[in-house]
């Protein structure tokens, strides 16, 4: 008789007791979906440098108000603990050093998909509106949009727009702050160092 195999789904427990007893190496980049141990791709520099630029004007919009948490986990359930590239989390933030942030500390989720749009958009999104996570945000660098995901509800969120370049978008529990999707996909072009500037010509 064939021997039927059962993957296990580890809980999130038992995720942090393997991290403790240095299971992972130091630099391992894994998270826990749905009780599965998940590689995540590897940061390439348009990504860091999107998560950089988001990390700064969200820290300046945010002030007191929020807090932001770059890359850190952040725990769904008993079997998921994501590491969003940012959130944004209520105050205050001294709650956070005896566990990591839930669905209900959450404002906002932001991932950022250079290569790893499919995932971000069908894999982790759904799982933060299951959760009730009320606003998860896709950079999409790729396609030089960024997919706004809200009304969170079982399978999923129930909405899903893409904002485009030239738009603003509002940010959750920050009443009248906004970012601009351009400021997100790419910064302003920085002016040439003085060496490279025409020099200027005069006439007799």
């Amino acid at each position: 008789m064939a021997t039927e195999l059962h993957p296990h789904a580890f809980t999130v427990e038992e995720w942090h007791r393997m991290g403790r007893a240095g299971l992972f190496d130091e630099d391992a980049r894994v998270e826990l979906l749905d009780g599965q141990i998940v590689e995540m791709a590897p940061i390439g520099s348009r990504h860091a440098a999107c998560v950089t630029r988001l990390n700064h004007l969200l820290v300046r919009l945010a002030g007191d108000r929020a807090g932001v948490s770059v890359q850190n986990p952040v725990q769904l359930d008993l079997r998921s603990e994501p590491v969003p590239d940012l959130a944004l989390l209520r105050p205050p933030l001294a709650r956070y050093a005896a566990r990591h942030p839930g669905p209900d500390d959450v404002l906002l989720v932001v991932e950022v998909a250079d290569s790893s749009l499919a995932a971000d958009r069908d894999v982790k999104a759904p799982r933060y509106g299951r959760a009730g996570v009320p606003v998860t945000w896709v950079v999409d660098l790729s396609g030089g949009v960024i997919l706004v995901f809200t009304e969170p509800e079982g399978a999923g969120y129930r909405s899903c727009r893409r904002a485009l370049p030239g738009e603003a978008l509002s940010v959750p529990g920050l009443p009248s702050a906004s970012i601009a999707v351009t400021a997100v996909l790419s910064p302003a072009r920085p002016p040439p160092p003085p060496d490279l500037l025409p020099t200027p010509t005069t006439t007799e």
